[in-house]
């Protein structure tokens, strides 16, 4: 077991805190299943169980553990006596918007969903490539006093594969994809949001993960905008200060953001790299086509006009023209994708998205 793991448990024991010690036993027993020790998981849960059962504090009908949720924020859910039937408003008032609302500020995306199969140019692929490489060879380089590079942004138009580039860091490096949740963490009570981002952050350095903050615009306005209140302009400060104290824990933060002028300008140089994800070129526009149609029969395709109809589209239509025009031929029961299928497919994605 991790040391920091134990230094939790034993905090929840010393404590006292029924709620809090079962959610640290739920943890250690999924962090024994992970490792593969499947019987000993087995009779900790059990023992766990019936622990829970006989406990006075902890209600029996208290769901169990998602693995869905990250970890580290499930031993704050509400006690007996925030969930009671007639609860203390004063009391709620004070609790924050995760106690209040259950809602986790983070989740974590199992690996099996990732989407890492990317078609970049020669020269964005190979900034990614940098990140991984560097990431692979970190105590290599930390031997020579220098830091693999840690925080990335990424910004671009609206679906041109800012979200799976990061899924696709988070795949070649191995480590889990952690995501922001602004609906969770983004709260009308005074300063509460900058404590909720400075949890998250805590959260995310106790673990090698990739931290994935997609719209970070919503925390790294301008400060220099009058119209905004003076709340947004303390997140701002808080998340500046909090990706100069960022030291993860053999891990990466990845920030993505579509309105690149409403950046605050300080925020642009806490990050390591910055790279932008244009949309797809002529060359790109096909191989994303033929990638995505790979599973199914493909007919005699004028590539070159379908390319042409494609110009200046996102790589996110891109793949939804294909993905149309193989449904279109399952459903014509012809299972072959044929020209046809794909001009009517492009006729549907450019008129939905006028």
């Amino acid at each position: 077991m991790k040391g920091e793991l134990l230094k939790r448990l034993f905090r929840a024991i010393a404590s006292e805190d029924q709620t809090a010690i079962q959610s640290m036993l739920s943890v250690v027993v999924e962090d024994e299943r992970k490792k593969g020790h499947t019987i000993l998981a087995e009779q900790l849960e059990n023992i766990a169980h019936k622990s829970r059962r006989q406990s006075r504090h902890i209600p029996p009908e208290m769901p169990a553990l998602s693995p869905e949720i990250s970890r580290d924020v499930i031993h704050k859910l509400p006690s007996s006596n925030a969930v009671s039937k007639k609860p203390d408003t004063h009391s709620l008032t004070l609790l924050s918007s995760k106690q209040r609302f259950k809602h986790p500020f983070i989740v974590t995306i199992p690996r099996e969903r990732l989407r890492h199969h990317m078609i970049l140019s020669d020269l964005v692929e190979d900034r990614f490539r940098r990140i991984e490489r560097e990431y692979v060879a970190r105590d290599r380089l930390a031997h020579h006093g220098l830091r693999y590079r840690q925080k990335i942004l990424l910004y671009g138009t609206p679906g041109c594969g800012k979200t799976m580039g990061a899924e696709r860091l988070a795949w070649n490096t191995g480590i889990t994809l952690v995501k922001v949740r602004f609906d969770a963490m983004v709260s009308s009570f005074l300063g509460e949001t900058a404590t909720n981002l400075r949890e998250v952050f805590e959260t995310a350095s106790q673990t090698p993960c990739l931290l994935f903050i997609d719209e970070c615009d919503a925390i790294a306005k301008s400060r220099e905008d009058v119209q905004e209140v003076g709340e947004i302009k303390r997140v701002v400060n808080t998340f500046l200060q909090l990706l100069d104290e960022y030291e993860a824990s053999n891990g990466l933060l990845v920030a993505a953001t579509n309105l690149t002028k409403f950046l605050d300008e300080a925020v642009w140089r806490r990050f390591d790299d910055v790279i932008e994800v244009p949309k797809p070129t002529a060359a790109e526009i096909e191989a994303i086509l033929k990638q995505t149609l790979s599973s199914i029969e493909v007919g005699l395709i004028n590539w070159e006009m379908i390319v042409q109809k494609l110009d200046k589209l996102s790589a996110a239509q891109i793949v939804r023209v294909a993905q149309d025009a193989a449904k279109r031929a399952i459903l014509d029961r012809e299972e072959l994708v044929i020209q046809e299928h794909l001009e009517a497919s492009i006729k549907d994605v450019i008129a939905f998205h006028v």
